[in-house]
C-alpha cells in the first residue's frame, strides 16, 4: 500500500465519497493480492462486502437524514387481500425492473411500518428510516436543498440492492399543493420531492406511508409504482389477528387456559374493534398484568379494558350473552355461587 492510497482514503473519509472511499479500498486489496498476501486481501474484500457504507458502523453515524432500524422477525398479521399485495411487491422488486416506489396507506395502526419491516426480512435488505426532523426547515429554500442532499446520499447508496428508505409518515412533504391551508414552503418542498423522484436509482426501495392519502398531492401519488390500502379489515380480520395476538402472549407467558369463545365474545362487546395496533397494546397489557396465580385473570382486565368497568353485574354480564361459566370467570367466583345469585336476583357482587 502507497502513501497515495492511505491519503486518498483519508480524503474520501472526510468528503463522505462512499463510492471513492470503496474503490480506493479495492484498489489495495488488489495490491495485496498481487502481491501474494492473499489472507489480507480477502479480509478486506470481506469487509467491503456487507456494508453499505465505508464506515463500520452504518450509515446511521454518517448521514444526519437517516436512521436505521431493524426488521421484523415476528410473523405479521394481515388480512389475505393485503398478504397477497405484499407478495406482489416483493416479486416486482425481485424482478428488477424498476418498480421500487410504494406508497402504504391506511388509518393508524393497521401495519403498515411493519410490513416494511417484514419486506426488508423477506429481501434481506437493511431499513433506512428518514428522519424528517433533518429535512424539514423554516429557513426559506433550506428544505429543498435538504431534501437534494438526502436523495444524493440515497442514489450514492454502494449497495443498492441491499436498501430499503423508509419515508415513514411522509404526509409533512406530500401535502397536496393546491391547498390554501398548505405552507408555500412546503408546497415547494413537495416539487422538489416530486423531482428527485423522477431521478432516483431504481435499485434501491422506496416505502412511503401516510396516515392522510385523501390530501396527498396528486402528482406525487402518480410517481409511486403502487399503493397498497391497508384499511381493508373486516371486522372478521381483526378478531382472528386479536386471537392470534392473544396466543402469541399466552405463549410467552406459559398460561395454558386460554378460551377463544369468550375472547370472542369479550372483543365484540366494543361498537367497532379498533386496528391491530391498538388491539397490541390492549390484549398485551391485559395479559402482562394478569396475577401469574390466576390463569384466567387476564380474561377480565381485558373486560375491564373494553367495557371501562369490572365484570361483577351479573345481571349485565347474562344480557351481554355470557353463559354461567363464563360468568365464573369472569367474576372469580364458583359456578353454583353464579348460579344461586342469579336465581335470587342478587346483580352485584
Amino acid at each position: 500500500m502507497k502513501k497515495k492510497n492511505v491519503i486518498n482514503l483519508i480524503k474520501y473519509y472526510t468528503e463522505k465519497n462512499d463510492a471513492g472511499f470503496r474503490n480506493e479500498a479495492y484498489e489495495i486489496a488488489k495490491e495485496f493480492d498481487i502481491s501474494g498476501d492473499y489472507q489480507l486481501a480477502e479480509y478486506i474484500m470481506s469487509l467491503l462486502s456487507d456494508v453499505n457504507t465505508f464506515v463500520p458502523q452504518g450509515l446511521e453515524n454518517v448521514s444526519s437524514f437517516f436512521g436505521k432500524i431493524e426488521a421484523n422477525t415476528d410473523m405479521l398479521l394481515l388480512p389475505d387481500e393485503i398478504t397477497n399485495d405484499l407478495i406482489g411487491v416483493v416479486n416486482a422488486i425481485e424482478h428488477h425492473i424498476g418498480i421500487n416506489k410504494f406508497l402504504f396507506q391506511g388509518a393508524p395502526g393497521t401495519g403498515k411500518t411493519e410490513a416494511v419491516k417484514q419486506l426488508a426480512r423477506i429481501l434481506n435488505r437493511e431499513i433506512f428510516m428518514v428522519d424528517f426532523s433533518a429535512v424539514v426547515d423554516s429557513k426559506l429554500g433550506q428544505t429543498q436543498k435538504n431534501l437534494s442532499m438526502l436523495f444524493k446520499e440515497i442514489n450514492q447508496f454502494v449497495q443498492p440492492l441491499k436498501v430499503i428508505v423508509l419515508f415513514d409518515e411522509i404526509d409533512a412533504l406530500a401535502l397536496d399543493r393546491t391547498n390554501q391551508n398548505d405552507l408555500r414552503e412546503m408546497g415547494r418542498a413537495t416539487s422538489a420531492l416530486l423531482k428527485e423522484f423522477d431521478r432516483m436509482n431504481e435499485n434501491v426501495v422506496l416505502v412511503a406511508t401516510t396516515n392522510l392519502y385523501q390530501h396527498f398531492d396528486k402528482a406525487l401519488i402518480r410517481r409511486f409504482d403502487s399503493v397498497i390500502d391497508f384499511n381493508r379489515y373486516s371486522q372478521e380480520d381483526i378478531l382472528s389477528v386479536a386471537e392470534k395476538m392473544l396466543d402469541k402472549y399466552l405463549d410467552k407467558l406459559k398460561l395454558a387456559n386460554r378460551d377463544i369463545r369468550l375472547f370472542r365474545k369479550i372483543m365484540k362487546l366494543m361498537p367497532q374493534l379498533p386496528y391491530p395496533g391498538e388491539l397490541k397494546n390492549m390484549i398485551k397489557t391485559a395479559v402482562a398484568f394478569s396475577d401469574p396465580n390466576d390463569d384466567m385473570d387476564y380474561f377480565r382486565r381485558l373486560y375491564y379494558a373494553v367495557c371501562n368497568e369490572k365484570p361483577k353485574d351479573l345481571k349485565k354480564l347474562q344480557s351481554q350473552k355470557f353463559t354461567v361459566r363464563e360468568m365464573e370467570i369472569l367474576v372469580g367466583r364458583s359456578k353454583s355461587s353464579v348460579a344461586r345469585d342469579l336465581k335470587e336476583g342478587v346483580s352485584d357482587e
